[in-house]
């Protein structure tokens, strides 16, 4: 560069441009502090394992004409092989917090009837009972609304939910022995 080339250069500007920032993605950003998800492996497994005993339970509902049971347990799956080491997917959680809600449920049909009140009242007064019994389980709530809004036969429901939640809560412990780096499950039976 000439001294000729040097002075007809732009002079600096008196304030320097502040750094950029750089260009981030939307899907990070929106992800924010969420953990990452499952190698796909782990996820792979999951998802074949709720899907199995799902697939089973829809056949053993459909031989007894009871398919109200799918919700609340898909829900209980999805729980206990997503986030095996919480307190609402642990045995005692599962068996007794469906037990508890299927109770309240049927308690709240015979006092108030097949309403969409009552079906509000008996989760609402299941999550009480759970909470109170130290038998989270979230999906046990959807049990008691189930019941008064479909009013299945008590000798029917009741021992093909006590069966499934027990199946669920198995296929969990099968599918946690059945990968060695999976969290095992459950963190306690009772």
């Amino acid at each position: 560069m000439s001294i000729d080339e040097a002075i007809e250069a732009p002079p600096a500007p008196a304030h320097p441009r502040p750094p950029q920032r750089p260009r981030t993605r939307i899907l990070p950003r929106l992800a924010g502090r969420a953990p990452a998800p499952p190698p796909a492996g782990t996820a792979l497994h999951s998802i074949s394992a709720v899907t199995a005993v799902l697939l089973a339970l829809v056949a053993v509902g459909s031989v007894v004409h009871e398919p109200v049971l799918i919700p609340p347990l898909a829900a209980s799956a999805a729980i206990v092989h997503s986030v095996p080491r919480l307190p609402l997917a642990q045995p005692r959680s599962v068996i007794a917090g469906h037990l508890l809600c299927a109770g309240i449920g049927y308690a709240v049909l015979a006092a108030l009837g097949s309403t969409p009140w009552a079906a509000a009242l008996a989760a609402g007064i299941g999550l009480a009972v759970m909470t109170a019994a130290r038998t989270p389980h979230s999906p046990a709530c959807a049990t008691a609304v189930a019941i008064v809004l479909n009013h299945p036969r008590p000798m029917t429901f009741v021992p093909l939910l006590a069966g499934s939640v027990i199946v669920l809560v198995l296929a969990g412990w099968a599918a946690s022995c059945a990968r060695p780096q999976a969290p095992r499950y459950p963190a306690y039976w009772w």
